[in-house]
Parts: C-alpha cells; structure tokens; sequence
C-alpha cells in the first residue's frame, strides 16, 4: 500500500514537472524543469528494482541532457519571441490524458511472471548482450564532459562599444564685407 502511495506521488510530481517544463517561461527554467522529471523517473526506475536502469536514467536524463541543453541555450541564445503553438491544444490534452492512463496502468500491481531458467551475470548482460548501449552511454557521457570543459574554459572577450563620431562643424572663410546692394 504504501509503495502504491510512494509510486503514485512520483507519477504526480512527474505529471507535474512535464507541465511547469511547457509553460516555463525560459528555456533554462524548462531544461530544470525536465531534469527533475528525469531525476523522479531515476527514483521510480530504481523502486521498481532496475537500478542499473535508474543510474543509466540519472546521469543521461537528469545530468548529461541538461548539460548540453543549457550549453545548448548559452551559445544560441533564447527566443524571445511569442512564437504560435505548433500542437493544437486538443491533441496535448489528449496525448497528456493517453500519458497519465499509462502511468496509471504500469503503476497497478501485474501478476509475477514465473521465474527465468536461468539468469545471466551483470558483466555478460552489460558486454555482450548491452555492449550498443553501454558504448553509446560512454559517448554521451564523453561528449557532456567536453562540452562542458569547452562551455567554463571559454574566455570571454569584452564588448567594445561602437565609438560615434562628431560631425566637424562647419568652417568659415573670412570675406570682406561686401556692401550690400
């Protein structure tokens, strides 16, 4: 009952972290936004007895994702602009009420599968039969890392304002009086 409770608080906070993240405002608030949602599938991933998974999950979704989106963000800048919604608000709702029966249905208890024959060891599964994975997962991380070095070790090179010119003004030959007619 309790973990009932716990996996339905996560969905909760999950359901509601997605939502802050598509009305935030700026895009550094929604890649925050996202990465709690990460973080909140990592804990749920890990009470649900894959924790291999919910590490994998933790530092891909919650750390390395949110990385490159805020280096992302500080190279292209933000938009600043109030650009139409490419969804219809019917479909979002739709598709948000389809996500939340999901959830409602993979949170239920389902009946205990038998138990398997017989189960590989954790280096088999990772080297052999996961090896795409991990070797992606290592890239990722790679890239997150120099990406990163390369967002704190860039200098940054002042601004110089634009100096404005002073029109001359204007030079007067000296003439001698002419009488006037």
């Amino acid at each position: 009952m309790l973990q009932s409770i716990v996996y339905g608080i996560l969905a909760v906070g999950m359901i509601v972290g997605a939502l802050q993240a598509i009305r935030a405002p700026r895009l550094i608030t929604a890649a925050l936004w996202l990465a709690a949602v990460s973080m909140q599938l990592a804990v749920m991933l890990f009470l649900l007895g894959a924790p291999d998974v919910a590490v994998i999950e933790l530092s891909v979704g919650a750390g390395l994702v949110t990385v490159l989106f805020v280096f992302a963000i500080s190279v292209a800048g933000e938009l600043t602009e109030d650009l139409p919604t490419i969804v219809p608000r019917p479909l979002a709702a739709s598709l948000i009420l389809f996500v939340i029966i999901l959830l409602t249905y993979f949170i239920l208890p389902a009946p205990t599968p038998a138990p398997a024959a017989a189960e590989a060891d954790f280096a088999t599964v990772m080297w052999e039969q996961r090896a795409v994975d991990v070797w992606l997962q290592v890239a990722l991380i790679f890239a997150g890392v120099l990406g990163l070095l390369g967002l704190l070790t860039e200098e940054l090179v002042p601004v110089k304002k634009p100096v404005q010119v002073q029109p001359e003004e204007p030079v007067f030959e000296e003439v001698a009086d002419v009488p006037a007619h």
